[in-house]
Order: structure tokens, then C-alpha cells, then sequence
């Protein structure tokens, strides 16, 4: 593969504003530091923050105020590497880590750079991100992946790392017993990752019951689909009751060891907290309403540890490379559709559609 020129096009889908999608010719700069290299993206799996930013332009504090290009979950053959790499060459295949911090920060240095605030994040605003035949990123967020593993299985192992992340901040251990909220990529992988580590008894909880079937032959041991509340039920009572439920069938005693919510809806966030035990530790990685009704007596009672997830952390990526390369989680099973580059409009317009048969979506790159 002949490495890019300056005289050579970047094709690349780019989210201009709100609900503005289009496909760009942009132009190949030089590498920006010695330490850079220049991949060939492979495939890109498309991230419910995609569609956000895509559908609303914003998350949290993170605003689109000019056009970006989209796509963070990403893998691909290095083409250019600069004067300064040594861990990289011309042909290797790899495993983008998306969030380049600044490596300086006391969050850096500490090893949390997932929260440095001068992160260049692909596709979360004003960075651009991975959907082009191009990308240019810092050498050592870039990781060599075996011979076996093929470039989807590398593109997703950005998400298996978000799950890998969501159980060490968990401080999971092994024989340990796990209740999961959410059936969707990020849950299934947190509880594969859950399972990896050793926890006894993986339990998941979705409203989708074919979701929850395939949760089944992923990696759960046990799942439950909540019922509707009864007429006049007050919503937290229903939770508890939600909880209660949860905790009798699957003979959970007092409750879970680790509860980890991947949905951000309001009552799998209240059953939650009432399904963990005394000393218990909850994780919050779904986001969803930026304020909800929290339990917060309840928390407090029981002394539950509360923890929230974010991105990934050291040690994440080489992790979920070794979790996918082993077989030890299957990430080509997620994998429901697959889109050449130039229908990447048509794979988002079915990614919002949220089609509960539709787990993971990639784009194959530009050739």
C-alpha cells in the first residue's frame, strides 16, 4: 500500500451541522509531530455518540460549533510513519485508541487520562474523527494487532475497552455477582468482560426480550425482562419492587455484589441502586436525562460505593485486544450490518431507527 501524497484526496464523511450530513474531499496534510503516524482506515463501527452529535450536536459539554468528521471505533493499516516512531512501521495493521491526552496532567500522569481535559478526542467536537480514508494520530494510541484478528474485530475493540473500563472501575473480582443493565453493545460487552473476569453469576436486565436471548448466548447466565408497572404504582416503588424481583429469582440474598447500569434510563438507574447490596458497588456508564430521581437514602444506607465511567483508562486497550484475540469474546457476533463508505448515510439512518435486532454497524473504509 503506497503510502498518501500532497496530491492525494482525503474522501471523508463529515456532520456539518445538525442533521447535515455530506461526503467531503479534504486535503492530506503532513503529519503534525515526529510521533505521528498516518493510517489507512479498514472499518469503523458506528457509536450511539455519533448519532448524537449527529441528531442533537451536543453532549454534556462537548457542542458542535463547526463541521467535523465523524466515527471514533476504528482500525487500519499504517501508511506514513513520522522520523520520530519506533513502535510502528509502514504495514502494520492496528487498533486506534480514539482519545489522545495530553500526557502531562496530574489524570495523566496518574494513569486516569480518560478525564485530561485537553484530550484530542476523534469525532467529539471541534476534533475530527475517523470516517476517511486517512487518519492521522499519535504513534503509541495506536496498537499492533495478531495475525488472526481481521479489522473488524479490530475496530470494535474500542467498545469492548469502554466495557473493560466500566469493570475496572467496578474493581470486579472474581465469584463476585454482576447485575447489568441494558442488553444493547456496551452492556453485552460489559457483561462478557464481567464474565472474563470471573464473576460467578452475570445477570441481565433489558425491556427487549430478543435482546436479552442473544445476551443469553453471549455471555449472561441469567436475564429478566421487567413488567410494566401496575395502574397507579408510584415509578420508584415500582423500581424497588423491580429489584426485589431480580434479587428472589436469580437468589441474589441481600443483592449484587456489582451493579453496572449501561442504559442511563431513569429506572434501571432507581432498581439499580435497590438491587445492590449492603457495601455493594454501583457503576453508572449509560447516559441518558442529565438529571433523574436518585434513591440517594437508600445509597446511603447501605453504604454503596458509586462510581461513574467514562472512555477507557491505562491498560484498557492491550486488555480488550487480548480478550478479543483469545476468543475469549466474540465481537464478530455483534456485528449486524455491514455498509461500504459511500452508503455511511444509510448505515446511520439505521442506527437511529434503534431496531432492537440491530447491535453493531460498520463502514467499511475507503480503498
Amino acid at each position: 500500500m503506497a503510502s498518501a501524497t500532497t496530491t492525494e484526496t482525503n474522501p471523508a464523511f463529515v456532520l456539518r451541522a445538525v442533521k447535515d450530513l455530506a461526503f467531503e474531499k479534504r486535503s492530506i496534510s503532513p503529519l503534525r509531530d515526529p510521533h505521528e503516524v498516518r493510517v489507512h482506515i479498514a472499518q469503523t463501527g458506528i457509536c450511539g455518540s455519533d448519532v448524537h452529535y449527529w441528531q442533537r450536536g451536543r453532549i454534556g459539554d462537548f457542542v458542535l460549533s463547526s463541521p467535523i468528521i465523524l466515527g471514533h471505533e476504528s482500525s487500519g493499516t499504517v501508511v506514513e510513519v513520522g522520523s520520530a516512531v519506533t513502535n510502528l512501521q509502514v504495514g502494520d495493521r492496528v487498533a486506534i485508541e480514539p482519545g489522545v491526552p495530553c500526557r502531562r496532567c496530574d489524570y495523566c500522569r496518574s494513569g486516569s487520562y480518560g478525564l485530561c481535559n485537553d484530550t484530542i478526542f476523534a469525532a467529539t467536537p471541534p476534533w475530527d474523527g475517523t470516517l476517511a480514508k486517512y487518519y492521522t494520530v499519535a504513534s503509541d494510541y495506536c496498537y499492533k494487532i495478531p495475525d488472526h484478528m481481521d479489522m473488524e474485530e479490530a475496530a470494535l475493540v474500542e467498545p469492548v475497552s469502554v466495557a473493560v473500563q466500566i469493570c475496572k472501575v467496578a474493581d470486579l473480582r472474581a465469584n463476585q455477582t454482576v447485575v447489568v443493565f441494558g442488553a444493547g453493545p456496551i452492556g453485552l460487552l460489559a457483561q462478557a468482560v464481567a464474565k472474563a473476569s470471573g464473576a460467578r453469576k452475570v445477570l441481565a436486565v433489558d425491556i427487549s426480550a430478543a435482546r436479552l436471548a442473544f445476551a443469553k448466548s453471549f455471555a449472561a447466565d441469567g436475564t429478566f425482562v421487567p413488567p410494566k408497572a401496575e395502574l397507579g404504582v408510584e415509578p420508584m416503588a415500582h423500581s424497588e419492587e423491580i429489584a426485589g424481583m431480580i434479587k428472589v429469582l436469580f437468589g441474589l440474598g441481600e443483592g449484587a455484589d456489582v451493579v453496572l447500569e449501561c442504559t442511563g434510563a431513569e429506572p434501571c438507574i432507581q432498581a439499580g441502586i435497590y438491587v445492590a447490596k449492603k457495601g455493594g458497588t454501583y457503576v453508572q456508564a449509560g447516559m441518558g436525562k442529565e438529571n433523574v430521581m436518585f434513591p440517594i437514602t437508600t445509597a446511603c444506607i447501605r453504604a454503596l460505593t458509586i462510581k461513574g465511567s467514562i472512555r477507557y483508562s491505562t491498560g484498557c486497550y492491550p486488555s480488550a485486544i487480548q480478550l478479543v484475540a483469545s476468543g475469549m469474546i466474540d465481537v464478530k457476533r455483534l456485528i449486524t450490518n455491514r455498509f461500504k463508505f459511500e452508503d455511511a448515510e444509510k448505515a446511520f439512518e439505521l442506527v437511529k431507527k434503534a431496531e432492537e435486532g440491530v447491535f453493531k454497524v460498520v463502514i467499511e473504509g475507503v480503498r
